[in-house]
């Protein structure tokens, strides 16, 4: 069973006649012990093309030290990673590739890198001789296991300074200024494997990638939000896969976005790939939409009843709502784990990313972004004015839900079509995004209430059925009638200061 940690630590460059200065003067350390040597072998894994680098993963296997294992580290910072531990074995735990699914796709992972560190470890503890940090030493040997450059090596010595836990990073800034001060300075290389993979390269060493040149066309920058999106949904794979909080819900609102841009820029992306690919994003955010959407209603039953006096409360009224949720949740969890291990959501990764490499552009892409970009979001906004028009004009009812929901949608495509602008276009832009963003809040806490009305329903019928009293649910229910009757109230309002012309035509330029 793999296991979580939260990894904060600080890497410098050192050589093997580096001396550690006196680290009792710095801030908070009251004492320095040294812990001895240890050997630590690591054989890191990557695909061929060494996509997890790419994405500044690392995958290992270790012997030696007290932490022996699989481990599989994530970016969350720069000083901090998520590291995924899992028992020592042959193969690699399902779990951990589980977690690589979105970057490797069908691809293997293999040996690429060894490392052998002989590491001489330091305690740094309080003044009650609790752990603050541990320093280590590291005489690093690192030797090429692919096919190309294969036993080519390279050895440096590193010090490693890595946060004990529910420490205050302060602790890393004071040791910091104590080793600078002594001569030892930060290392260039982010990781073991990075510096490995540099040094042992084939042929010259390896240059940095440079970045890519400013978008200057309007596809250039449609090409740019596409790339971001298509890059979010894989980076946020292995967090929806563990659970982290917001995942999901970022992960869909990737998915809307591409699909967004799709649609609004098909000036410029040929509909004919593009179509199908919104199609099969419209799939994925559906399955990620199910345990969203509980999870959204869940937490609104939850203040509304918790938001009752003791005396609306009649019966087992939050026993019931756990029951419901826990259930709900468990089916959304198993249809999210399905979803993103079936060979349909690999494909349209793939097909993502040959869009990106090869994109279908038409003769739209080649304008001016400051002419083609606010023009698609301006069609989308004629679309929008006349769905919330047509909201407005109707009576309170299930019509005026279904029309405002709509116009939520049409919202946040107007609002995404916008954000995807703001490169090109800037202030006007970001600020049109903004009062969009007003509007999309009105209705989307009125559907929010539409959707609690049809659980509480459920939940009263449920409670009738077997003999509770349903009381609460209709108080409930009528307080979200009042609430979606007064989002309603505010909606022209919001409208009238997103719709102004002077934000329409700035943003025209």
């Amino acid at each position: 069973m793999a296991d979580s940690k939260r990894e904060v630590e600080r890497k410098y460059d050192a050589t093997p006649g580096t001396r550690l200065p006196d680290l009792t003067r710095a801030a908070g350390v009251s004492a320095v012990v040294h812990r001895g040597p240890s050997e630590l072998d690591a054989v890191y894994y990557d695909t061929e093309d060494l996509s997890l680098a790419a994405g500044s993963l690392t995958l290992r296997r270790r012997t030696g030290g007290g932490d022996a294992g699989w481990h599989l580290k994530f970016p969350v910072s720069a000083d901090v990673r998520d590291e995924i531990r899992a028992p020592l074995g042959d193969d690699l735990p399902a779990e951990l590739a589980g977690l690589l699914r979105s970057r490797v796709r069908h691809a293997e992972v293999v040996p690429v890198v060894r490392i052998l560190s002989a590491r001489d470890v330091h305690h740094l503890l309080d003044e009650d001789g609790a752990l603050l940090a541990e320093l280590s030493v590291d005489e690093v040997l690192a030797e090429r296991l692919t096919e190309e450059g294969r036993g080519t090596t390279a050895a440096w010595t590193e010090l490693e300074v890595e946060l004990a836990d529910d420490v205050d990073p302060a602790v890393l800034d004071a040791v910091e200024r104590r080793l600078r001060k002594a001569g030892v300075q930060p290392s260039a290389s982010p990781s073991k494997l990075a510096r490995a993979l540099a040094e042992t390269a084939p042929g010259k060493r390896r240059e940095p990638a440079t970045a890519a040149g400013a978008p200057r066309t309007a596809g250039d920058h449609v090409l740019a939000y596409v790339r971001h999106q298509t890059e979010a949904v894989v980076r946020l794979d292995p967090a929806v896969r563990r659970d982290l909080p917001d995942a999901v819900h970022l992960m869909r609102v990737a998915t809307r976005r591409l699909r967004s841009a799709f649609r609004t820029y098909r000036g410029i992306l040929d509909r004919a790939v593009t179509d199908p690919l919104r199609d099969e994003l419209k799939w994925l955010a559906g399955e990620l939409g199910a345990g969203r959407d509980r999870e959204v209603l869940d937490a609104r039953l939850r203040s509304g009843v918790a938001g009752l006096p003791d005396t609306l409360v009649l019966g087992p009224v939050s026993a019931r709502l756990e029951r419901s949720s826990a259930a709900a949740d468990a089916g959304a969890r198993r249809r999210v784990a399905d979803a993103l291990d079936s060979g349909r959501y690999l494909d349209l990764l793939d097909a993502l990313d040959a869009l990106v490499g090869d994109p279908p552009l038409r003769r739209g892409a080649a304008q001016d972004p400051g002419d083609a970009l606010p023009r698609a979001v301006l069609k989308d906004y004629a679309r929008l004015a006349a769905r919330v028009g047509h909201a407005l004009d109707l009576p309170p009812g299930p019509g005026r839900d279904v029309a405002m929901h709509e116009a939520r949608k049409a919202t946040k495509r107007v609002r995404y079509a916008a954000d995807a602008a703001r490169p090109a276009l800037g202030r006007p832009a970001k600020k049109f995004s903004r009062r969009m963003k007003s509007v999309q809040t009105v209705l989307g806490d009125h559907q929010d209430s539409v959707m609690a009305r049809e659980a509480l329903r459920a939940l009263a019928v449920e409670a009738h059925g077997a003999g509770e009293s349903a009381f609460t649910w209709g108080v409930l229910y009528g307080r979200e009638e009042a609430a979606a009757r007064e989002r309603e109230r505010e909606l022209p309002e919001a409208w009238a200061r997103a719709s102004r012309p002077r934000l329409r035509a700035a943003l025209e330029g």
